[in-house]
């Protein structure tokens, strides 16, 4: 049965590509999401490499680092003490440097190899900037995911871009209009309570688990009790 979605197929009728589709190569979008404001670094690449992927971040992280405002002054436990809770309960740690600077953001990627080669994470941990991975199979706890969800589909529905070119120029003209006005992502916002209200709205049906929008008239009837007691 049909059911809310992007697309559905009947058995035996698969999805297929419009006639205007041809394959040329491929197009990705290499992502920076801030989820507390919305905004969004992109750069269209049409290879991921770690030398392209690396470069990029190193470019845009420390001129982020580069803006925030001075950090508080601590002692050097203190100072170590505020990374090492950061990964508390980590299946797996990296060996946080001898010396290390002020704690300045926390950078949330994937679990690939390319995020865990020792020059580029020591690169992270001399610029202040702790790396934390996502669990395998659990990328959608990046909400990066999310944004790039958003975009690709502003940029590319119902359009048939002929090349790369395209693709790049219509992605990042996308996060230009995202960044225009941004939507700040947060666990538990708005989106949480519209679902609550929407369950205090429901009534189920002979628990199970079926709802209905308004609750079922039931006949009203007399009840008689009783009651017996023994006595010796």
């Amino acid at each position: 049965m049909p059911y809310p979605g992007s697309s559905w197929q009947s058995e035996g009728n698969p999805a297929r590509q419009p006639h205007e589709y041809v394959r040329e190569g491929t197009a990705k979008l290499l992502t920076l999401f801030h989820p507390v404001d919305g905004q969004v670094l992109v750069k269209g690449v049409e290879s991921c490499t770690n030398e392209v992927l690396h470069g990029w971040l190193k470019t845009e992280l420390a001129d982020i680092v580069a803006r925030l405002p001075e950090a508080m002054p601590l002692s050097a436990d203190e100072n170590r003490a505020a990374w090492e809770t950061w990964q508390e309960g980590l299946g797996i740690c990296p060996t946080l440097s001898a010396e290390l600077p002020s704690l300045r953001m926390l950078l949330v990627m994937d679990n690939l190899k390319g995020h865990k080669t020792p020059e580029f994470v020591l690169w992270l941990f001399d610029h202040g900037i702790m790396p934390l991975y996502t669990p395998l199979g659990g990328s959608w706890l990046n909400m990066t995911e999310s944004v790039q969800r958003i975009l690709k589909r502003r940029a590319l529905d119902g359009q048939y871009p002929k090349t790369k070119d395209e693709i790049i120029a219509w992605l990042e003209a996308a996060a230009r209009g995202w960044n225009a006005d941004p939507t700040p992502f947060e666990w538990g916002g708005k989106r949480l309570a519209r679902r609550q209200r929407a369950r205090a709205r429901q009534h189920r049906i002979g628990g199970s688990g079926a709802c209905t929008r308004r609750p079922i008239r039931r006949t009203v009837v007399d009840k008689w009790r009783y009651s017996c007691r023994m006595t010796h």
